[in-house]
């Protein structure tokens, strides 16, 4: 089901790719709304009759106005929250409650891109404010205090706005890191499949039409050339599955240069250094490469940390790696990609370990043998599987 009105793309939420914090915040500005019921019935002198039906109709009105700040074009925002302004100025000599309407149309300009237009959108939406309130006789002491409030939270409004859009472009920015990245390594393998098979094909297509002139004048050499074909392609098809494996293969030595890339853009202290001279296994370095990624993942998105580290213990039979953070903890044990990681390190006859405390980081503990020949022999499907990606 759709939800209404819909999210237009040069919306705030469309902008901001609807954070759950700012579809929460946008469900909450309704809350209050209860007041404009409560409030009235409350009052023993109100009478229902005179107030009750100018809110009904106000309250439509209302909703549509506010959803519209989130989910309309966002260069209209001013013009929907004076709207606002103005509904609430017509029921509030029925409806002492709907002066909310004013506070919250104050705290949704402070979704405007700088302090100086928030202020000035504020100023210009007092204005008519203060003229009504002086025709009310309502004392300026308690619409200082309401217009206190109100710039009080939208200072809170503005300062989490300020830190989502920074989110944005962050995010923004890694994507277009990774799509250069990409589109690099595609030229990368255009150019070494260019070079591998340029050369072959070259000496294929010449082999081929030697043999087919040979065909009727000398059928003993034309075979002879199309065996020398036969040979040439096979070698070919050997060396492009080699360098296909290769491209497949994840290493922990690029898995840490992209991690330090992907924490240290979000304000991360990452420390981590894979040994020189050092080299794992195939079949045991590329398992062991996702699990980092799913974990350095894992850290961006949910641990709230201040710093990370990844470190790595050789022993004679045994690998060790490290993956701490001092963020927010309690990582559940099969939640967050956990499951993933544990399969991975199982099928390589290995074990994870987590230690997670509350509010006290979390450093898992991957060991595994260095004999992988066991694991890939008894379980070769499998393995495969998990070296490309396969399984979850």
């Amino acid at each position: 089901m759709k939800s209404w009105p819909p999210i237009r793309p040069d919306s705030l939420l469309g902008q901001l790719r609807a954070p759950a914090y700012l579809r929460w915040e946008a469900a909450a500005g309704k809350l209050w709304m209860v007041a404009l019921l409560l409030g009235p019935i409350a009052d023993k002198h109100a009478v229902w009759t005179r107030w009750l039906p100018i809110t009904l109709l106000s309250a439509p009105i209302y909703l549509f106005l506010h959803a519209m700040i989130y989910r309309g074009p966002y260069r209209y925002l001013p013009w929907y929250a004076a709207g606002m302004v103005a509904l609430g100025l017509v029921v509030w000599p029925y409806n002492g409650v709907a002066l909310g309407y004013v506070v919250s149309a104050c705290m949704c300009v402070a979704y405007l891109p700088t302090v100086r237009q928030w202020l000035v959108a504020v100023a210009v939406l007092a204005v008519p404010v203060a003229l009504v309130s002086m025709r009310m006789h309502v004392s300026p002491w308690i619409m200082l205090l309401v217009l206190f409030a109100s710039l009080m939270s939208g200072a809170g409004h503005f300062l989490r706005m300020s830190n989502l859009r920074k989110e944005s472009q962050l995010r923004l920015s890694q994507d277009e890191v990774r799509r250069l990245a990409t589109l690099a390594e595609r030229e990368r393998i255009g150019r070494d499949l260019h070079d591998l098979l340029g050369h072959t094909l070259s000496l294929v297509t010449l082999k081929s039409e030697l043999a087919r002139k040979l065909a009727l004048i000398d059928p003993p050499r034309a075979q002879r050339e199309m065996e020398e074909v036969e040979r040439v392609a096979r070698h070919a098809l050997g060396e492009v599955r080699a360098a296909v494996t290769g491209m497949r293969r994840s290493d922990i030595a690029a898995e840490l240069v992209s991690a330090r890339l992907m924490l240290e853009a979000s304000g991360l202290v990452f420390e981590a250094e894979w040994p020189e001279g050092v080299e794992l296994p195939a079949a045991l370095e590329a398992p062991l490469a996702l699990v980092l990624r799913e974990a350095i993942t894992n850290i961006h998105r949910h641990a709230r940390a201040r710093s990370a580290s990844v470190r790595f213990r050789f022993e004679p039979e045994t690998f060790q790696m490290y993956i701490s953070d001092n963020g927010c903890g309690g990582l559940a044990a099969h939640g967050n990609g956990v499951s993933g990681m544990r399969e991975r390190v199982r099928a390589l006859g290995g074990s994870l370990h987590i230690d997670s405390p509350a509010r006290k980081g979390t450093t898992l503990k991957v060991t595994v043998p260095l004999s992988t020949q066991v694991a890939a022999t008894e379980d070769l499907p499998m393995l495969q599987a998990i070296t490309t990606g396969k399984v979850a």
